[in-house]
């Protein structure tokens, strides 16, 4: 198994591209993927009652479609709370994107991300899907174009292929991803658009994207918020020629590693790119008496406001990660917990068995100097284990949030 340049190109069949088409004042705002053999689709979308048009769009396409050949995303406008005037948009965007791949609209996916509460500019957006459709490329270039036009706040691009070996066959599986502030993911604006060759059932499919999106993508808090439009789809349309994937077993336990890599490195990319970021958290939990209650507690720590702020004045209190811990809704006994903070620069224990530890202040201050910092959480309560990634709360994060619409 190895990682390899590209992203969502890299596998055979996929074609994307990325342009700026007038959403935006200049940076690319529209996207569009194409499989040249009608790919099996699955998705996992925000838990927010809120939904953006494209989520109730793609939700109808997963429970009664079972085969997608095309995706058109745009950037600087959620079309959410636009009613149905939103919706009607929606559909055109399918329908210009399946007449422009020449396949059928119920075979298309829509993807929004940007400022809620407005209407889609639909006479630069049906304009650009027909001059960006025809330039989808199964180029690394092309694959690059499209993770760059599904940007709004992110710095950087995000982006990841893996080669690996399914039977005798060499198989690919690549994503790309946005996100940088509103990420709670609860399945922020999150998205993350995956595509592979593997030949799959839908059912192990969905059994896999789903397990693996509870221990990344949901494990994951920039600033606490779920948004209208949170989205992970995955497309597979077999084209690597593997024998299909229709039971679990080896084949299957070597496709959900390759997905588990992407994956936690999209994570990983969205966190190093939260708005206004400074440190990178990583909470690793241990021992807790069961998954549930691992997942809970450390997604509870990364999302405490007092936790980031500490992280972000390289201050080792101790403290307001217990308090994260105690109103988290996990069970533990707080007489048992042990607590260290890690970086590069060492390692520094704050408490054992629920006593505080008398650690230097002055070691403390240059591990936290770091910009990535982990957590470990020793509970004693059980096997069970969970990490969760996040960040801390800047004044640059208020500026940017402050500033979003102006």
């Amino acid at each position: 198994m190895e990682i390899i340049k590209g992203g969502i190109t890299a596998p055979k069949g996929f074609k994307a591209y990325g342009e700026h088409i007038g959403i935006k004042k200049s940076r690319k705002d529209l996207a569009v993927i194409y499989s040249e053999k009608e790919a099996t689709y699955v998705g996992t979308f925000t838990t927010n009652i809120v939904k953006a048009a494209c989520v109730s769009w793609n939700m109808e396409r997963y429970k009664n479609v079972d085969k997608i050949s095309g995706v058109v995303v745009n950037s600087g406008n959620a079309n959410a709370c636009t009613g149905k005037v939103g919706e009607d948009n929606n559909q055109t965007m399918a329908a210009i994107a399946a007449e422009c791949f020449d396949i059928d609209q119920d075979n298309v996916l829509v993807a929004s991300t940007g400022v809620i509460g407005k209407q889609l500019p639909m006479n630069a957006i049906i304009e650009g899907i027909k001059k960006v459709a025809p330039l989808a490329t199964n180029t690394i270039e092309g694959g690059y174009e499209a993770a760059t036009a599904i940007m709004t706040t992110d710095t950087f691009v995000k982006e990841i292929a893996v080669e690996f070996t399914i039977g005798n066959k060499k198989a690919r599986i690549g994503g790309m991803a946005k996100g940088s502030g509103m990420i709670h993911p609860n399945m922020a604006t999150m998205l993350s658009f995956i595509t592979t060759d593997v030949a799959i059932t839908k059912e192990l499919l969905d059994k896999a994207v789903k397990e693996d999106v509870a221990s990344t993508y949901n494990m994951i808090s920039v600033d606490g918020d779920t948004s209208t439009n949170d989205m992970v789809m995955l497309l597979a349309n077999g084209m690597c020629d593997n024998i299909l994937i229709e039971a679990e077993g080896k084949d299957y336990e070597i496709f959900k590693e390759a997905l588990n890599i992407v994956n936690v490195f999209l994570s990983k990319q969205i966190i190093h790119d939260g708005e206004g970021v400074t440190k990178v958290i990583e909470v690793i939990v241990e021992g807790a008496k069961d998954l549930v209650d691992a997942r809970l507690l450390a997604k509870s720590v990364i999302t405490s406001n007092l936790v980031k702020t500490a992280f972000f004045g390289e201050d080792a209190n101790w403290g307001r990660v217990l308090c994260a811990m105690g109103y988290s809704g996990a069970i533990f006994d707080p007489t048992k917990v042990t607590l260290y903070y890690e970086s590069t620069r060492g390692k520094i224990k704050l408490l054992e068995n629920g006593l505080p530890e008398n650690f230097s202040e002055e070691f403390a201050y240059e591990v936290l100097k770091e910009k990535e910092i982990t957590v470990h959480i020793i509970l004693q309560e059980g096997n069970f284990n969970a990490t969760a990634w996040g960040c801390d709360l800047s004044y640059e994060y208020v500026r940017i949030n402050g500033e979003y619409r102006t």
